[in-house]
């Protein structure tokens, strides 16, 4: 189990925020930290620590700048998501992410757009494009969740679906929205499915508060799912502290 680190953009700061509550109108969003630290910052903490595969994650517009300010100081460590296509991926690649995170770009009204996956696919190849599977629950299965996480699709995250979607990326990125952000502990339920369902590296985000939590989703995941913790972590506000984080981590490789 890998500790994938994550620097969250939202208008040019690093912030922590409840990602159901990302809306148009800014007053509608809870913020759980702001960072007097900009995102290079970050990004050379977990270079020194010698973290590899975190991503950073653009939350609307006017975060290109800090997004490459990162990507900048630690380069081809880290990748990147947050409205991502075809035709600006190849930018964000040169400017030192190792592989871009897509969403939206691929589920377009409530459906998989096949052609925009081969697209983007044939732009950047399948090894440095990494597939958002966001989702949400809705009457006990999984679905993933767009635009911003606000309109559920028609795709469901099971294990055919995934086999599928495997063959046009490396990795895939998780969030469980139902407790991104709010410190509730892990989404034991959908961790599970995950680990019996894929079977390239894929890391989970949500819920994770405490070192308890993390030795459930090892125990629960046999190893086989990376994790990624933000509200919780003491460099973003929480208490549970980075450096025990790290430990632990690379006391399970």
């Amino acid at each position: 189990m890998k500790f994938r680190p994550c620097i969250d953009l939202h208008h040019g700061k690093v912030k922590q925020i409840v990602g159901e509550t990302l809306d148009a109108n800014p007053q509608h969003v809870v913020e759980n930290f702001v960072s007097q630290h900009d995102s290079a910052y970050y990004a050379e903490m977990f270079r020194r620590d010698g973290l590899t595969g975190g991503h950073v994650i653009m939350l609307g517009g006017g975060n290109e700048e800090a997004a490459l300010s990162a990507l900048k100081a630690y380069p081809g460590g880290l990748q990147i998501g947050g409205g991502i296509n075809a035709d600006n991926a190849a930018r964000y690649l040169e400017g030192g992410a190792s592989q871009v995170i897509v969403t939206s770009y691929i589920f377009r009204d409530g459906k998989l757009d096949m052609d925009n996956l081969r697209r983007i696919v044939s732009e950047v190849g399948k090894e440095r494009l990494v597939i958002d599977l966001s989702c949400k629950q809705r009457d006990g299965k999984w679905f993933v969740v767009t635009n911003q996480w606000r309109t559920f699709s028609d795709c469901e995250v099971n294990e055919a679906n995934l086999r599928e979607l495997e063959s046009y990326c490396s990795e895939f990125l998780v969030h469980a929205v139902d407790v991104e952000g709010k410190r509730t502990g892990i989404l034991e339920s959908l961790v599970e499915g995950l680990a019996n369902w894929v079977e390239i590296p894929t890391t989970y985000a949500g819920g994770a508060r405490s070192l308890a939590d993390m030795e459930l989703f090892n125990r629960l995941t046999v190893g086989k799912l990376d994790i990624t913790i933000g509200s919780a972590l003491d460099i973003f506000g929480g208490d549970l502290p980075y450096r025990e984080v790290v430990a632990y981590c690379n006391g399970t490789n």
